[in-house]
């Protein structure tokens, strides 16, 4: 035995993306992350520098205040010391004070002590009422001071002004992290919100995924979608439906077109079959047989070929390219007339009454106008009235009406609800060449024109089949766009009534 091939390699199977639920729930908590740091950072900036430029503007106030008050006044370092009544209306209020003497040295010390630096000494000797030295972010007990030495003149000493500013701090610092933890707040909230919206917009997504994954699998188009809604997923879930349902109508119409054409063909293949096989023992046959069976082989092979051809004509109808257009239906009932006039040699009466345009694709409508004129030429050959076409316009608001007048046999009242059916042949109409094909043409090409086909006995003998076209539009909108020859829907067969 010879090796056995060795299989290929299973592809591994790809890493399966992120559901739309989970991107949309991710994208709404990112989105609103990105936003509230953001505002939350902009916020804490703003609210900070306010903040510290209000803190700088009241110590520079307070500075200010108290270098007018000692040019302004004689002041000495007794007026600032704490113990002194009054000193409050020397003494800033929340503010740190400490007071130095003429050598620098503290003669009121502040809550907490400050330090005296040799600027701060030079300061208190200055005689210049007003001087100033500044000190920046100094650390005194564990907290962070500005410091401002103001000198009292003509070398008496000088008063320290001092502000906190790391309180300041620190109430910034529980501001940023009550604003970290609201920030953080904000984005689970908007993570829990963005997937609980995503649930409820994709749930109906969700739905429909499952409907065509389904039909996939199991190739059953007559699956219900239950979508409900008017949003754009609403409108999505009831087209789906009504695709399925006219693929479902496709696939029954196509299932049934084959088995009737199946059932049509067999016997005259299977009377073919069996002449081709005296075509062997011909030479056995008498003349007149072998006459009878040439002429049995001919009619049948036309027989045949126009079963085909209908059947050929039929299935194209479903896949109807032509464009809709205006059309005059008295004129084309003139084409058709000519045409069968030479082909038939019957004396052929066109009549029209009214408007008679209506928009539909011309091929279709000639199709279905000459069926009529060939049936009623079939039968009625022995007849010697002319067959009539009338085309009456419109015979109701908005509809132009088409029928072929003949006197043969006419129809009985049985068969009148039928002659319309697919392969359907009267009883006493067998014995007729003909598929059974040519009234079904006609109804298709008229419902899909926004019509109905109709037939009923003619007054004095004969028959009246014909049908109406919508003057404006057919069943799917545009004189019958979308709707094609065999699609498979049953018209309605209308006993108008008899006409002399």
């Amino acid at each position: 035995m010879g090796r056995l091939a060795r299989l290929p390699a299973r592809p591994r199977p790809r890493p399966r993306l992120s559901s739309l639920r989970t991107t949309f729930a991710v994208t709404f908590a990112a989105v609103t992350a990105a936003v509230t740091v953001l505002v939350g950072i902009l916020s804490y900036n703003s609210a900070a520098r306010l903040v510290r430029v209000d803190q700088q503007s009241v110590f520079t106030q307070v500075v200010q205040d108290v270098r007018n008050e000692v040019r302004r006044y004689d002041l000495t370092p007794a007026d600032f010391v704490s113990s002194r009544p009054g000193h409050e209306l020397v003494r800033p209020s929340r503010t740190n004070v400490q007071v130095l003497g003429a050598g620098g040295e503290i003669v009121d010390h502040g809550s907490p002590e400050l330090p005296v630096t040799a600027r701060d000494k030079a300061v208190a000797a200055s005689v210049t009422a007003g001087r100033t030295a500044e000190h920046e972010d100094v650390v005194v007990s564990g907290g962070v001071f500005r410091i401002a030495t103001v000198a009292l003149g003509r070398g008496r000493g000088a008063v320290q002004v001092a502000q906190e500013f790391s309180d300041t701090e620190d109430l910034l610092r529980a501001l940023q992290q009550r604003t970290l933890i609201l920030m953080g707040a904000v984005v689970v909230a908007a993570g829990l919100c963005g997937w609980w919206l995503a649930r409820r917009i994709t749930r109906r997504l969700v739905i429909l995924t499952s409907a065509a994954e389904n039909v996939a699998r199991t190739r059953r188009l007559g699956i219900e979608v239950p979508v409900t809604g008017y949003d754009e997923v609403g409108r999505l879930g009831r087209s789906f439906d009504r695709m399925l349902g006219r693929l479902a109508q496709s696939e029954e119409d196509q299932r049934r077109l084959v088995q009737d054409a199946g059932h049509e063909l067999r016997t005259p293949l299977t009377s073919l079959r069996t002449n081709i096989s005296l075509l062997r023992r011909i030479e056995e046959l008498p003349p007149a047989t072998r006459e009878d069976l040439v002429a049995d082989l001919t009619e049948e092979a036309r027989e045949l070929t126009d079963l085909v051809n209908e059947l050929v004509d039929l299935a194209a109808g479903q896949s109807d390219t032509e464009p809709p257009q205006r059309v005059d239906l008295a004129d084309l009932a003139e084409d058709v007339a000519g045409v069968a006039r030479r082909r038939s040699g019957r004396d052929i009466v066109v009549r029209a009454n009214g408007d008679t345009t209506a928009k539909g694709r011309p091929g279709m409508l000639q199709r279905a106008v000459s069926n009529l004129v060939e049936n009623a030429v079939k039968f009625d050959q022995d007849g010697t009235a002319p067959i009539e076409i009338a085309v009456i316009g419109p015979a109701r608001p908005g509809t132009v009406r088409v029928e072929v007048l003949d006197r043969g046999p006419g129809i009985a009242a049985g068969d009148l609800i039928r002659v319309f059916d697919r392969f359907y042949r009267a009883a006493d109409a067998r014995s007729q060449p003909g598929s059974g094909l040519g009234l079904s043409i006609v109804r298709e090409v008229a419902l899909a024109h926004g019509g109905t086909p109709f037939a009923f006995r003619r007054a004095g003998g004969g028959s009246v089949i014909g049908f109406t076209v919508g003057a404006n539009r057919g069943r799917h909108g545009g004189g019958g766009g979308g709707g094609g020859i065999g699609s498979g829907a049953r018209g309605t067969v209308r006993d108008i009534g008899q006409e002399d």
